[in-house]
């Protein structure tokens, strides 16, 4: 295991920006920035041998200063939508930045994607790790409480990207972090993602209305295309004629996970027949997001000038569902002055 530093270039207001490289025995490698807590590259092998980075991104800082996709983001202080961009917490109606319309959508106009983190490496022998760190100070984007953030990068032995989250704050707030990694398990550069197969353990999703925002309603995912109890191509059924994927251009929608915050059992796969790859998701979250890059238009010149259109990449972004502070039956993201907000996700990659 092996854990090197680079300047990666600056912010805009002049301080360095560093890129960090995580890498294992077997040549998985991550590079995660402290600008925005940005995995920018994710390196793993396929069935014979051949490591591409398998996340979307940029080649320079430049390109994350607007990141209208979030490509590899750290999302906060709330990640996907809150409805009005407003919430009542404690008898108090909290109006936050609006990002979205009348919403607010992953933290608001600036949000911890935009931000420069403080990093300490952690020289754990086995697994050794970055941790960065954020204050989010009382205010920031309409949120109460200054919260103290870390996220901690790890790569491991056994061929998982590790992301642990911690906060705190010193007044009641609302939580909900998450990572907002675009995967082509095929490689980045290699077109789209329409036949990976996707699995997520749920049998039940958010049902959105115009806007995307959840309308309260869980939903059973059998008899529609949002059923992945069983591994289905993630083209197979999107064009179906479903109300749900005609309103969101495709799949954006979370899920509710049936592992319901148990590390040990498996929320979701994705499985690549091109490359043999698999990448297994588990996680302490209640939901998951799966997005399937509908937005992504041509418009965004990524890594090694690639042009990344619609549907070149999917996410499985892990989470409180979204706009819960406002649907009192949703899994709460509310937490009181001093208690800790703890979480992990680990991406897991294997091969046929």
């Amino acid at each position: 295991m092996s854990i090197s530093k680079r300047v990666y270039g600056e912010n805009r207001d002049g301080e360095k920006v560093y890129c960090y490289t995580l890498e294992n025995s077997k040549g998985m490698k991550a590079e995660i920035i402290n600008y925005g807590a940005i995995l920018t590259s994710l390196q793993v092998t396929d069935n014979e041998g051949k490591f591409d980075d398998i996340v979307l991104g940029y080649d320079s800082i430049e390109g994350y200063f607007e990141n209208p996709a979030f490509l590899g983001s750290t999302i906060g202080r709330y990640a996907n939508r809150i409805e009005n961009a407003s919430f009542e917490l404690n008898g108090v109606r909290y109006n936050l930045t609006k990002s979205e319309g009348e919403n607010q959508l992953h933290g608001g106009l600036t949000g911890f994607h935009k931000v420069l983190w403080e990093v300490a490496i952690i020289n754990d022998k086995e697994n050794p790790s970055i941790e960065l760190t954020y204050l989010s100070k009382d205010g920031e984007e309409g949120y109460p409480g200054n919260l103290k953030v870390k996220v901690r990068y790890t790569v491991t032995e056994n061929n998982e990207l590790k992301i642990d989250y911690d906060a705190i704050s010193d007044k009641d707030t609302v939580i909900n972090l998450t990572n907002h990694s675009y995967f082509n398990l095929s490689g980045h550069a290699s077109g789209t993602a329409l036949d990976h197969k996707v699995m997520i353990n749920a049998d039940r999703f958010t049902v959105i209305d115009s806007q995307s925002i959840p309308t309260g309603e869980l939903r059973d995912v059998k008899g529609t295309p949002m059923d992945f109890t069983k591994p289905f191509k993630l083209g197979e059924r999107i064009n179906d004629d479903y109300e749900q994927l005609i309103v969101a251009k495709g799949y954006d929608h979370n899920w509710c996970l049936n592992a319901d915050g148990n590390l040990l059992e498996k929320s979701a796969e994705v499985i690549d027949d091109k490359t043999g790859r698999i990448m297994e998701v588990y996680t302490t979250m209640p939901g998951v997001q799966l997005y399937s890059g509908n937005y992504l238009d041509g418009s965004i010149i990524g890594k090694n000038k690639t042009v990344y259109n619609k549907r070149s990449a999917l996410c499985l972004e892990t989470q409180f569902y979204p706009n819960s502070m406002n649907v009192p039956s949703f899994p709460s993201p509310v937490f009181k002055e001093g208690q800790e907000y703890k979480h992990t996700t680990i991406y897991k990659f294997l091969l046929k």
